[in-house]
């Protein structure tokens, strides 16, 4: 029997679920918010006429409807087309609302200290105001999404 031991969780290290917006695009998100993620093929989504874009359509899970959106398209970045037939979806949850998140790719679960943490400078125009912070993690720069600004974008109404 192989057992491993988890390393401690520092109580000032907060959890983060890490995963690529585009190629080129690493970003976190705050675990509270994330539900789970799940990989499903494109033909799941129900595509609703008279909607955004990047509003590509209804998932039905566990006998629970909710919208799913390609949040790269949603934030305006270039590349964002998935080409493949299925999505990563990471299903995020403020308050009430729930919504799916298709994602480029997703690394899995992360911490970091508060040191860690940094105000954003320079930003993709469309990616600016869903950003609550950067990480800086070697001399890679991640950015933190604010869910609360994701599930209320004006991006998504139509």
């Amino acid at each position: 029997m192989n057992t491993q031991i988890a390393p401690p969780i520092k109580p000032c290290d907060d959890r983060y679920l890490s995963f690529y917006l585009n190629q080129q695009t690493p970003a976190l998100l705050l675990m509270e918010y994330a539900q789970e993620v799940i990989i499903v093929p494109k033909t799941r989504l129900s595509p609703m006429p008279n909607m955004p874009e990047c509003v590509l359509g209804l998932l039905n899970r566990r006998s629970k409807i909710l919208w799913v959106v390609n949040l790269a398209q949603m934030l305006n970045l270039p590349g964002t087309e998935p080409i493949a037939q299925q999505y990563q979806i990471v299903i995020i949850q403020v308050k009430q609302v729930k919504l799916g998140l298709v994602v480029q790719s997703v690394k899995g679960v992360t911490y970091f200290a508060n040191h860690c943490r940094q105000t954003p400078t320079k930003l993709y125009t469309g990616l600016a105001p869903y950003v609550s912070e950067c990480i800086t993690q070697g001399d890679e720069i991640l950015i933190v999404l604010d869910v609360e600004k994701i599930t209320n974008s004006p991006n998504l109404k139509t």
